[in-house]
């Protein structure tokens, strides 16, 4: 997967070159940014490996921060996309890619933006997300980004591993909520192993999971304009996850009656919760509504 001869003369930021970098910025990690920098090459190259990315993909990483994943990153795939909401980290990353990378220093491109308030990128459409996201904001960054970015066909990314459990959580669970519902509309999600404190300056106080997702292949992808409506119900069930859903979509359908009705058009029992619903079964739900109320009024 990697290329020798663009890769050759390319290195890793390790412990010494982290802090050296943080304290030429005068960088101080901040919990507001979820700024946790990894100091370990083999954890970037296990990331990279496990991302399944080559050299035809389009990498988008958020938050890359001082840059330990980007050089990991540029050798092995065409292009990285890098959106960092930090100005200073921002304008610092090339001249760091340039004198680690300088093979593979032209493919990359660093967007400075906020990664939830980006629609569009530069050059041509992305195919992957690869990204240490910032644990405070990390699901909303994940969706935001599979709902805008319809060319992401792969996604591997480390976040708290409480959230990655949530993420890839299967019906029925105890950790099975809205995350699990939601990233399982774009496609099939796994966890892809743990990722221990130590390889963090500074080490967070919660160890860190991977998440891979792999999106619906062309031709089975869900219709975009049903996307508002299946999330409608997903969050109604799981705001009150303790009521059995003739209850809980009350509030949503209009009655408890009138949910009651809703889930038997759907073929789903009123009786059960949302914890035990598939993410087709919410799609069917919202349709059953829709079917019975087009307007979507009570």
């Amino acid at each position: 997967m990697q290329n020798d001869e663009t890769s050759a003369g390319s290195r890793f930021l390790g412990p010494a070159d982290v802090r050296r970098l943080a304290a030429e910025l005068g960088l101080r990690p901040t919990k507001a940014l979820g700024q946790n920098f990894v100091i370990d090459p083999n954890t970037v190259r296990r990331i990279v490996r496990v991302a399944g990315v080559g050299a035809d993909d389009v990498v988008v990483e958020v938050g890359p921060g001082l840059g330990s994943l980007t050089l990991a990153l540029l050798p092995v795939v065409g292009r990285v996309v890098a959106v960092e909401v930090d100005p200073a980290l921002a304008a610092r990353l090339p001249s760091t890619v340039a004198e680690y990378a300088p093979g593979v220093a032209r493919r990359l491109e660093v967007v400075p933006a906020d990664a939830l308030r980006v629609t569009e990128l530069p050059g041509p459409a992305p195919t992957a997300l690869v990204a240490n996201l910032p644990y405070n904001v990390s699901v909303p960054v994940l969706l935001h980004l599979l709902e805008t970015f319809p060319s992401l066909s792969r996604v591997l990314v480390m976040v708290q591993k409480e959230v990655a459990d949530r993420l890839a959580a299967p019906p029925g669970s105890r950790t099975y909520g809205v995350p699990s519902v939601k990233a399982a509309w774009y496609g099939t999600v796994s966890s892809a192993g743990s990722v221990g404190r130590t390889v963090f300056w500074p080490a967070p106080n919660v160890d860190s999971g991977l998440v891979l997702l792999e999106r619906r292949p062309s031709g089975a992808e869900r219709d975009p304009a049903e996307r508002a409506a299946v999330f409608a119900v997903v969050d109604a069930a799981f705001a009150q996850r303790r009521k059995t859903l003739r209850a809980a979509l009350s509030g949503w359908a209009g009655s408890a009656v009138a949910a009651e009705t809703v889930l038997a058009a759907a073929g789903v029992d009123p009786r059960v919760r949302g914890e035990q619903l598939t993410v087709d079964d919410f799609a069917k739900i919202a349709a059953a509504r829709s079917t019975i109320n087009p307007s979507g009024t009570s």
